[in-house]
């Protein structure tokens, strides 16, 4: 079943996600449900807040993606297929020392049409549950563990244009006051 996208303005993106502590079928039905709602928009991530839920959950489905990368998963490196669309929950990030910081354009689904350069670190280690709350450590560089942080961030409460310098930011305000505009009328609709 797919589910409704907020966009921006509206006030759970902007709010932290409740550790998850109940590992039960209504978790994986949400994850199932985001994965799904995730794919029909095209994604490669999608936080709970995007969905009206403020929980530590996010899925993640770079399967498709063309980019390289590369990453660890619990000490091996399973091909994606066995461990893509993840579930991760409760996430803990750092940023592996020494790594490099780039520049890469962003979008998000909670801003359509919306896309801005975005400055970060290329490698990180991410500690999580799944579903079912087994822990996981993921290690990964490039466009997964830009898709990671973008989705970490969202669970923070932080939305992708906080993170772009202000020149960027300022080449986008129109188009992110339209969206906030048509966020505002489409609530009062309602």
């Amino acid at each position: 079943m797919s589910l409704p996208i907020v966009h921006y303005n509206t006030q759970i993106l902007r709010k932290k996600g409740a550790k998850i502590t109940g590992f039960d079928a209504r978790l994986t039905d949400l994850a199932n449900a985001m994965i799904e709602t995730m794919h029909e928009a095209h994604g490669i991530g999608l936080a709970a807040q995007q969905v009206g839920h403020a929980l530590q959950l996010c899925v993640v489905d770079l399967r498709a993606a063309e980019a390289e990368f590369d990453w660890n998963l619990d000490g091996a490196r399973p091909p994606l297929d066995l461990f893509m669309p993840m579930i991760i929950v409760n996430p803990e990030l750092t940023i592996d020392p020494g790594t490099d910081e780039y520049i890469f354009e962003e979008g998000c689904l909670s801003f359509p049409g919306i896309r801005g350069d975005v400055i970060r670190p290329d490698a990180i280690t991410l500690k999580f549950q799944d579903q079912h709350g087994t822990p996981h450590v993921l290690k990964c560089n490039d466009l997964l563990a830009r898709c990671i942080q973008h989705e970490y961030d969202h669970l923070q409460g932080t939305l992708f244009i906080d993170r772009m310098e202000k020149k960027v930011r300022a080449t986008l305000d129109k188009a992110v006051k339209e969206l906030a505009q048509q966020t505002r009328e489409a609530a009062k609709a309602s």
